[in-house]
């Protein structure tokens, strides 16, 4: 047997002790190619590492994509801008770049009645955001804060918080529909505490901040949580008719005409 067909037979071994499963699927026509158009092995080689490196780019924003828990659907592209004039979708491509603004710990504020469309837009700004390599955690908060409250009864709260930290941006949705108890709005209070001026938030709320004494028992801890939230934040009233309702009235319309 000759040294080529024993290398041959070796390599999709070795590569795949390596743990490049790309180098390994396509080497074998890239060396034809070489060999045909007497590439030099800097570019036999460097071809295949760019295509091994985003490959696993790709594989890696899909682990992070189902890991974030985003609701199916909701993009930029299949949120309508200009029903909701008050915001830019300029202004949110750009935090879609994600840098600056997540590296300082930034937050961002979405108000509004429901059906305006704010879960959307912090879903899309989510998919933006994985797509472009941070990674996100979609979450009702009420859910998150039953998750933190069992945390504590186990006497880990403060793991489950740090565990958190891998997210760049936590994404909080419907935050007034928090009942206001000490158990839960206390844990809701740590978590926005360990974050600040550390990792991003984006909550949507129905509620503006002067009807926050309703969330938090407490006054104290309502200034303190507000204050840690706005003190880096962007902030966004999206005060316009229900989309919901919008679209039942159109369809209506549609279906008596």
């Amino acid at each position: 047997m000759s040294r080529i067909t024993v290398d041959t037979a070796r390599l999709p071994v070795l590569l795949n002790e390596l743990r490049l499963p790309t180098f390994g699927r396509l080497w074998s026509g890239f060396a034809e190619t070489a060999d045909t158009e007497s590439w030099p092995a800097a570019r036999f080689l460097a071809t295949l590492a760019e295509h091994e490196l985003a490959e696993r780019q790709q594989r890696r924003i899909a682990r992070h994509a189902q890991a974030a828990h985003l609701p199916p659907g909701k993009t930029f592209d299949s949120f309508d801008f200009a029903a909701v004039p008050m915001v830019s979708k300029a202004r949110f491509l750009a935090l879609a770049e994600g840098d600056s603004w997540l590296e300082a710990g930034r937050n961002i504020l979405l108000f509004g009645p429901p059906g305006t469309g704010k879960s959307h837009l912090a879903a899309a700004l989510g998919y933006a955001l994985v797509d472009n390599g941070f990674r996100v955690l979609f979450a009702r908060t009420t859910d998150l804060v039953q998750r933190l409250q069992a945390a504590r009864q186990d006497l880990a709260l403060a793991s489950a918080i740090e565990k958190l930290d891998k997210y760049h941006l936590l994404i909080l949705d419907d935050l007034s529909y928090v009942q206001k108890s000490q158990s839960e709005t206390s844990v809701l209070f740590e978590l926005i505490a360990a974050r600040y001026e550390q990792r991003s938030l984006l909550i949507t709320a129905n509620q503006p901040f002067g009807a926050w004494d309703s969330i938090f028992p407490d006054k104290a801890m309502t200034v303190a949580a507000i204050d840690r939230l706005v003190h880096h934040a962007v902030i966004m009233e999206m005060n316009v008719e229900s989309y919901r309702r919008r679209t039942a009235i159109e369809r209506t319309r549609t279906t008596t005409t």
